[in-house]
Formats: C-alpha cells, sequence, structure tokens
C-alpha cells in the first residue's frame, strides 16, 4: 500500500489582512510516495497558498496538517532572493561540506548540467568557473535556474515548484519533466505550462472558490473531467462548456498517448466532441488573410544581426505569407527577440534589407510592459481603442474580449494604475488585438497567464485571419495555434522543422553529441531535415512483434481496468471491499502506464 507522506485535514486559509476572502475552505487532501500532482487554477484563487501550507511556510487558520516522521522536501518558491555576496556555489551546494562529496553524485552533475547552471565538459567535469558566479550579478532567468538546482540536488521525498518552467526554454522544460519522472520522487507542482503538466503529472488538483478538487491523470485528463462537467451544467455556463468541448477536441486530435484515460473513457469523450470541428479553419482563415494582406507581407532578405559582438542572424532569408502561423524555438540567447524586432523594423539591420507590404497592419507584445493609461479604468482603456472587434466571422465586445484574457466583470472597472504586473501585460495583449491588426507578433505570450486564461486566448488565436509570429516557451501554445516550427541553433541561420517541437529535441540532443547543424531555411518554401538513418530491417519487424505483444497486454489491462470501474461502483457501500479494489485498481493502472510506454518506444522503433 502506497506511504503517505503528508494529509491536510480541513484546512483554513485566508487572504492575509483580509478574513472575509477565504482562498483554502475546510480543505482534506493527502499527498502518497511517488505522486506527482499538477495544481490549477486561476490567478489568485490560491495555488502558492496550497503549497506554502504544504510546506509549512505559512500558518493556517484552521485545520491540521501531519507530515510523515523524517519527511525530506524541498520548495521552490516564485521568489529567487539570495544573501548579498553569495555565489552559485553557496546557494546550490550549501548541504554538501566538500566538493567530492557532490562531485560523485550523478544526479547532482546531472541537475547542474540539465539547467545549465554549471554545463560540463567534454570530459564530463562541471564547470567551476560557473560555480563561483556572484548571484548579484545573475539575471532574473539564471537565478531562477539557480533556486531551481538548489531544490533539485538533494536526496529528497518530495519536492514542491511554484513556476518551475519560468525562463525555462523548451529544451530546459523538457529536460525537467525527464529529470522528474525519471527520479520518482512526489512532485506537486505549480505551473502554467500545460504539455508539462501532461508529460510529468499523474494527478491533478484544480485549486477554485476555496475548494480543492482531485482528478486522475495530468492536463488532458482534466479537462476531459471539466468537459464532461461542463456539459452537464446548465445554459449559463454554455461559453465554458464549448471552450472545453474544442480543447478536447484538439487534445484528442493529437498524438494518441496525449491521455492516459483508459478506452471506455477515450471512447465517452469522443462521443462528446463529435460534433465540434477543427479548432480552425485553415482555408477559410488563408482567404481572410489574402484578402486583408495581399501577397507581400514581410521578408527578410540576407539579413544579418549583430548583438555584442555575437552574429544572431547571419545573412537570413525569410518570406513570411499571408496567413502563416509561425513558432519560434530556440535556447535562450539565441536571437529569437531579436528576430522579432528585425522582423518588425523596430530593430535596424546591419546587414540586408526587410520589406513590408504595403497593407500591412502591425502589432507586437514584447516582453517589457508599456506605459498604459493609469487614470483609465480595464475597459475604458480597452474601449478607447475600440469597442468592437472582428475574429473571422465572429464580433466581440470589448467587455467580451477582457473576460476571455482573465479579466472577469469585476475586474474591469479596476483602476488600471492598480492593476498587477501580470494583468498590465494581459491587458497590453487586449489592447493589441482591439485595434485589428492583420499582423502580430508575440514575444512570450503565456507570461502570468494562468490555464483558463491560456485557453481563452488560444480560441481568440484560432478565429483571428492574419499571419502569426509567436516566440513562446510554452510547448503546448506553439504546437496548439502554430502550423510551422522554426528554429535558431545559435549558428545565426533560421532552420524550419518539419517535425516541429520533437524534431528541435533531437536535433539538440544530436548537436550535444557532436551532430552538425540542420540546415538554413532561406525561402518561405519548407527546408526538409537531414535524412534519418536507417533501421535495420530485421530490428523492424522485432520491433513490429514486441509492440504486438504489449498492445496485447495493454488491452488485457484495460479490460480489467474496466471491471474494476465496474466492481468499484457495485461496492459503494462496503468500505474494506473499496479498499481492497481501489489497491488492484493502482497496481493495474501503474502496469498498464508502464506497458504503454513500452509500446510506444517499440512503435516507434517499428515505423524506423
Amino acid at each position: 500500500m502506497a506511504e503517505n507522506l503528508l494529509n491536510l485535514e480541513n484546512v483554513t486559509a485566508h487572504v492575509p489582512g483580509d478574513a472575509s476572502r477565504v482562498l483554502l475552505d475546510a480543505v482534506s487532501l493527502g499527498v502518497e510516495r511517488g505522486d506527482r500532482i499538477g495544481v490549477v487554477g486561476l490567478n489568485g484563487g490560491g495555488k502558492t497558498t496550497l503549497l506554502d501550507v504544504i510546506t509549512g511556510e505559512r500558518p493556517v487558520e484552521g485545520g491540521r496538517i501531519s507530515r510523515v516522521g523524517g519527511l525530506r522536501m524541498a520548495h521552490l518558491s516564485q521568489h529567487d532572493r539570495f544573501p548579498a555576496g553569495s555565489t552559485v556555489r553557496d546557494i546550490v551546494l550549501r548541504h554538501y561540506d566538500a566538493d567530492h562529496e557532490w562531485a560523485s553524485d550523478p544526479r547532482v552533475r546531472d541537475v547542474l548540467d540539465g539547467l545549465g547552471v554549471a554545463p560540463r565538459s567534454a570530459a564530463g567535469a562541471v564547470s567551476e568557473s560557473a560555480l563561483d558566479r556572484p548571484t548579484d550579478g545573475l539575471s532574473g532567468g539564471e537565478k531562477r535556474r539557480v533556486a531551481l538546482a538548489a531544490a533539485l540536488v538533494g536526496d529528497l521525498d518530495l519536492v514542491v515548484l511554484d513556476e518551475p518552467t519560468n525562463h525555462l526554454d523548451v529544451e530546459g522544460i523538457s529536460w525537467l519533466a525527464r529529470h522528474l519522472v525519471d527520479r520518482r520522487v512526489a512532485l506537486v507542482v505549480v505551473t502554467h505550462d500545460r504539455w508539462f503538466l501532461d508529460t510529468v503529472c499523474t494527478r491533478t488538483w484544480e485549486v477554485a472558490n476555496g475548494r480543492v478538487e482531485s482528478y486522475l491523470g495530468g492536463y488532458a485528463d482534466w479537462v476531459y473531467a471539466r468537459a464532461e462537467r461542463a456539459r452537464q451544467a446548465d445554459a449559463a455556463e454554455q461559453r465554458r462548456r464549448n471552450l472545453a468541448r474544442k480543447e478536447l477536441a484538439w487534445l484528442r486530435r493529437g498524438p494518441p498517448a496525449r491521455t492516459s484515460k483508459p478506452r471506455y473513457r477515450i471512447e465517452a469523450a469522443e462521443a462528446l466532441i463529435a460534433d465540434v470541428p477543427a479548432p480552425r479553419n485553415t482555408v477559410e482563415l488563408m482567404q481572410f488573410a489574402t484578402n486583408r494582406l495581399g501577397r507581400t507581407v514581410l521578408e527578410l532578405e540576407d539579413a544579418t544581426a549583430v548583438v555584442g559582438g555575437r552574429t544572431l542572424l547571419d545573412r537570413v532569408t525569410w518570406r513570411l505569407g499571408p496567413g502563416d502561423r509561425v513558432g519560434i524555438v530556440g535556447v535562450n540567447g539565441s536571437g529569437k527577440t531579436t528576430l522579432l524586432r528585425s522582423l518588425s523594423g523596430e530593430r535596424e539591420l546591419d546587414g540586408g534589407r526587410r520589406v513590408q507590404g504595403s497593407t500591412v497592419k502591425l502589432a507586437q507584445l514584447t516582453q517589457e510592459l508599456v506605459d498604459l493609461p493609469a487614470e483609465m479604468r480595464v475597459l475604458e482603456a480597452t474601449e478607447a481603442v475600440a469597442k468592437y472587434v472582428r475574429f473571422g466571422k465572429q464580433e466581440m465586445t470589448a467587455s467580451q474580449v477582457l473576460e476571455r484574457l482573465g479579466f472577469p466583470a469585476s475586474r474591469q472597472w479596476t483602476p488600471v494604475g492598480r492593476l498587477s504586473g501580470g494583468e498590465r501585460r494581459r491587458l497590453q495583449l487586449t489592447r493589441l488585438l482591439m485595434d485589428e491588426p492583420n499582423v502580430l507578433l508575440l514575444d512570450e505570450p503565456t507570461n502570468d497567464l494562468d490555464v483558463d486564461t491560456l485557453t481563452g486566448l488560444e480560441d481568440l488565436l484560432d478565429g483571428w485571419p492574419g499571419t502569426l509570429v509567436v516566440v513562446s516557451h510554452d510547448r503546448y501554445l506553439t504546437e496548439r495555434v502554430c502550423d510551422q516550427v522554426l528554429a535558431l541553433f545559435g549558428d545565426g541561420k533560421l532552420t524550419h522543422l518539419p517535425g516541429g517541437i520533437p524534431e528541435y529535441l533531437q536535433r539538440r540532443a544530436a548537436a550535444g553529441q557532436g551532430a552538425g547543424v540542420a540546415p538554413p531555411v532561406t525561402t518561405g518554401t519548407p527546408t526538409a531535415g537531414p535524412a534519418a538513418p536507417k533501421v535495420d530491417a530485421a530490428a523492424q519487424r522485432a520491433a513490429r512483434k514486441e509492440a504486438q505483444r504489449l498492445e496485447r497486454r495493454m488491452d488485457q489491462l484495460t479490460s480489467r481496468e474496466e471491471k474494476l470501474h465496474a466492481q468499484l461502483a457495485e461496492a459503494a457501500t462496503d468500505p474494506s471491499r473499496l479498499v481492497e479494489l481501489d489497491r488492484e485498481l493502482k497496481d493495474v493502472v501503474a502496469e498498464r502506464e508502464s506497458v504503454e510506454a513500452e509500446w510506444l518506444e517499440a512503435a516507434e522503433r517499428a515505423e524506423g
């Protein structure tokens, strides 16, 4: 039987200084050894409070918290504050008395290298100079990675992480997900990164209205549960229902392993979304975009950009067409923001030329906050741009757009001067959209957005008939709203990736082993990557047989799982029987997930 690491019993917590605002209302839940729990909910809804209660960093107004004796726990908060004069070594390796203690631990070396805190040399040695850097001179992103490394290097039972993916690039997020899954440590994590939630988490807690609801599975499973709940809701929840069903429709059209639900639940989900169209009508949006933009949109010809003596763009030629929806990925510092600024004309090129179509109306969301009319209220500041906006065939009021982007009606009359940094950024994005641009450049648009607001933004962009370029570390958003992916590998070239972000990660891994860099894009036509090595035919046949065997075993386990669910329903009044069935169900689910992972690997080998 799984061991409980901690339990919350009837825990209550209020907003500090305001007893009328309850964040946690008589909440009872527990964390078992090996659990990986994702925490979701609206900003300000109590997610961080829940983590602080779990770690004991804030007292509660009621209830009880019990922890197993000798619990080894680490906590990454949202605030990375280090002692003045400290070094990276002081923060990350503070629990080690001598260098040989951590240097001989492969987990510590992997964390230091994987997060880029102290990269390893070709011989495998950790960079001593990186460890001796003073923390006072680190950027916000570097401090975040140092704090995350400090939380992960220890020998732990439970890791509690608050927004760990902030300031990590796609590659760093992929490493963190793999590390947490392979390590098998218990995890409670707050993040808006839905790919990360779906890849890592085995359970999901939704914090809303003072309650914490628990769901089995990751993000896709939570979406299914919300869609089912919305289907049964009354007419007042119609808009939420449509958003949830549309999100679920996209998830089910994605990779088959995106959800861990058994097949009978997948069939129920597919029945729920049978009449839901694809998220975007690509042909219709392309017609709209062509009519609004003509043939020429934005072009870079032999573009060169040099920053601080580094050539970030080296004679790049890129033609962005009407209706193109492009995601840009690359390691931090590879020039993604410089590319956007060059494309918009905000930054002069150091060589080559930029061409802009005569009908282009361009808007750009930068990572910096712009000046907003502090004396106006949120709705007034939005209606000052426009009172109505069209997204394809749909017309929306300024208030409706604000609500989609996380400003409920009660918040729309808040003075702009009293908004938080995250709210000001959302208002900045709303005002950009209300101006009805036909070319939209977004630099890290998901910063400070909760999961519901991200879904609303994606829904708006689905109906937006223009050319879109997105730079984001949010893999889910990039795959959701973009039709193609380009990458900056640090060689000054812009490389088209037909295989999307998975191909980017594969190429980065290969480059780390000494492989060459992929060929660049020189026109708007996709450039194919290098051919994959051929797999031996005998090995492919063996992999196919193995995949077939594993699939039969998955069918058997799924059938057993269905029967156990039915037996659980029948044993609702028999507590001892329920405990026995629940234990067996957990074992079956764990085995099915393991077999499914083996099947995926075998299927990939069979495809060559």
